[in-house]
């Protein structure tokens, strides 16, 4: 058993690990380095719980629930929680995530080794290969998955290691910008790793009953130990990458764009074949990853029609509609993101914390307010940056640190909770009848 378990770890952490380590997410840790200068390490470990900290967190609500999605996010009702993960997968999906591989590949690979393209024309032939991948399910993507990961894997590690034992210049601080840990926090929130994890815990905790694991504390514990696992391997790089970015603001005058400034390291460090290399992994990588994110978003939305919109109809239109996205550039894909990523992930991480006390500890009426009171402080957060007179988002507890959310949300679940008691939801009262 111990051989076994130890064994299982191993290969489930791995797996974890490749599924969070998406070729889009290697462009925040540098570029959230640069903007820390020498407080990178306080940036980093923000950035790192706002991102690995809140997937483990999410898997392990996921397997609380016995891997049922429902039991996490139906917590906030039927149509609130279609509605959540129509917006989740969205994120994941053709809004945010999808785009970002074809701009990333057009910047980190295209321009690099073809030189000057048109935004747009290097956008509809990458989703162009990615609808043909995707439209029928190749296992080119299979085998191009198990090849890339590690490969990405060992570039970025020669990397680091190159980094380390000759940094590129002295940490200074001439190029820091803001807050270190609410960039950190926004980068975090930015990978949406977090939102998949959801998607990915479903995946792992298949995979562990598969192999024989009946006992909850058993599952439980394989599951624990894989995250973990797979946290330490994300620690190891993406806390390297953080520092390369933090190393380079003493040869930089100026801050440079995401991409830019990764590809800026590596042709520092490793030359232009370096960054021929990283290139072409780094595309291919963004085309498996978007293979995967356009399939999983166009069989989700066919689903919630019923089957009246046709899987093949989606995957044409989220290409379309993503190649055209893409254009605008990575960093401006980020500018936009970021509102519509801080309003949802106060909500979603209620939701995740109070679902691993849901049933009689927590009823679901403080899941429905508590995930209330915190969509609604990240609303207001956000319309107050754009110029609203809102300043009272401000005086909330641990505002400068990006959680102005956090009292309103104890506020309305705490008002949630009295009203449950009064009025029980009628799926408590069904639970409540058949335990007895």
């Amino acid at each position: 058993m111990g051989k076994r378990f130890f064994g299982d770890t191993l290969i489930l952490g791995m797996a974890l690990f490749s599924m969070f380590f998406g070729a889009g997410n290697i462009i925040f840790p540098p570029y959230l380095g640069m903007e820390s200068g020498s407080q990178w390490v306080a940036g980093f470990i923000s950035y790192y719980m706002a991102d690995i900290g809140l997937s483990v967190m999410a898997i392990l609500a996921l397997l609380k629930q016995r891997g049922r999605m429902e039991g996490v996010i139906g917590a906030i009702g039927r149509l609130p929680s279609k509605l959540m993960l129509s917006a989740m997968v969205l994120c994941i999906g053709p809004l945010i995530a999808v785009p970002r591989t074809g701009a990333t590949t057009h910047e980190m690979f295209m321009t690099p080794i073809f030189g000057p393209m048109p935004p747009l024309v290097g956008s509809l032939i990458f989703f162009g290969v990615v609808f043909l991948l995707t439209i029928r399910e190749s296992s080119v993507v299979d085998i191009l998955g198990k090849f890339l990961t590690p490969a990405l894997l060992l570039g970025l590690m020669v990397l680091i290691l190159r980094g380390v034992i000759s940094p590129m210049g002295e940490i200074t601080d001439q190029l820091r910008q803001g807050s270190v840990v609410q960039n950190g926090i926004s980068a975090g929130y930015q990978t949406m790793d977090s939102m998949a994890a959801v998607i990915f815990g479903i995946i792992i905790i298949a995979n562990i009953r598969g192999r024989g694991y009946t006992e909850e504390k058993q599952q439980y514990r394989l599951a624990a130990c894989a995250s973990l696992a797979a946290a330490a391997g994300l620690l190891v790089v993406y806390g390297g990458l953080t520092y390369l970015g933090a190393a380079a603001t003493g040869t930089l005058d100026q801050p440079l764009p995401r991409t830019e400034l990764i590809l800026y390291i590596t042709r520092s460090l490793m030359g232009e074949a370096g960054t021929v290399i990283l290139g072409i992994v780094v595309a291919l990588a963004c085309i498996t990853t978007a293979v995967a994110l356009i399939s999983a978003s166009a069989r989700h939305f066919s689903q919630l029609s019923g089957g009246r919109i046709g899987y093949g109809t989606l995957v044409a239109a989220f290409c379309l509609f993503s190649a055209v996205t893409s254009a605008i550039g990575t960093d401006r894909i980020v500018e936009i993101a970021s509102p519509i990523l801080s309003v949802l992930y106060p909500g979603m991480l209620a939701l995740l914390v109070l679902s691993f006390f849901s049933g009689r500890v927590v009823n679901r009426r403080v899941i429905q307010g508590a995930v209330i009171g915190a969509l609604l402080a990240g609303l207001c957060e956000q319309l107050y940056l754009a110029g609203l007179p809102l300043e009272f988002i401000t005086w909330m507890p641990l505002a400068g640190y990006g959680f102005s959310w956090l009292l309103p949300a104890a506020v309305t679940g705490a008002a949630g909770g009295l009203i449950g008691r009064a009025f029980p939801p009628e799926e408590e009262l069904k639970e409540r009848s058949a335990a007895e």
